[in-house]
């Protein structure tokens, strides 16, 4: 496998895992700030009340986006088996 190839291929990974990792890691940030924003003008400084929301809000999060997540794993690896070949006889 050429040193192109290779950078290629862990290019797209890298893309594809940053593409699924993303909207779930950006919604427990906000999640994250809205809490502290709460518990800054409450004064509560409760542990559980910050893990609890961000928990529920990812897994909504990663529930609610499975069939796109699915669908781009499945595009990614369509395309990684169809350059498989031409992977092999690069080396």
């Amino acid at each position: 496998m050429g040193h192109e190839t290779m950078l290629d291929l862990a290019k797209s990974t890298l893309i594809t895992a940053l593409m699924i990792c993303a909207p779930a890691l950006l919604v427990g940030m906000c999640v994250g700030l809205l809490v502290s924003f709460f518990q800054t003008i409450t004064s509560l400084q409760e542990q559980t009340l910050t893990i609890v929301p961000k928990m529920l809000a990812v897994l909504t999060t990663i529930v609610l986006l499975m069939p796109w997540i699915l669908g781009t794993l499945r595009e990614y690896a369509a395309t990684l088996f169809s350059n498989l070949a031409a992977f092999g006889m690069s080396g």
